[in-house]
C-alpha cells in the first residue's frame, strides 16, 4: 500500500485533479487516473483509478477498476480490481469489489459484496 500512497500524493504522477475550489455535479467518465480534491455529485464512470482526496465530498455511484478514499464519500462502489479506505475517510454506501483495504480509524457504514471476479460455470 505504500506505493499507492506515493501515488496519490504525488499529483504529477496523476492523469487529472479537480482542485479544492471546484464544484461538479453531473456525470464523470475518464480512463486513467483522475483525483477529486474539491467536490462532486453525480456519477463516477471509470477503466482507471479514482482517488478521493483527503478534503473531497463526493456524493456519487462510482464504477472504476480501483477506488482509494482518503476523504468523504456517499454512494454504491463497484470496483473491478480494489478498493482502499485510508485512515480519516468516511465512506457511506455499499462496496462491491474482489478485494478491499480498510485502514485503522477509517469509518465504514455499508455493507460489502467481495467476489472472486470470476464468472462461475
Amino acid at each position: 500500500m505504500a506505493d499507492i500512497k506515493e501515488f496519490i500524493e504525488d499529483e504529477n504522477k496523476i492523469g487529472t485533479v479537480i482542485g479544492e475550489d471546484i464544484e461538479f455535479k453531473g456525470k464523470l467518465t475518464f480512463k486513467e487516473s483522475l483525483k477529486i480534491k474539491g467536490s462532486f455529485e453525480g456519477r463516477i464512470e471509470t477503466d482507471g483509478h479514482l482517488i478521493i482526496g483527503r478534503e473531497a465530498v463526493v456524493n456519487a455511484d462510482v464504477t472504476a477498476n480501483v477506488v482509494t478514499v482518503d476523504g468523504t464519500i456517499n454512494g454504491k462502489i463497484k470496483a473491478r480490481e480494489l478498493i482502499e479506505l485510508f485512515g480519516r475517510s468516511r465512506t457511506m454506501g455499499d462496496l462491491i469489489t474482489p478485494d478491499l483495504s480498510i485502514e485503522k480509524n477509517s469509518v465504514f457504514n455499508g455493507t460489502c459484496i467481495m467476489s472472486d471476479g470470476k464468472k462461475s460455470g
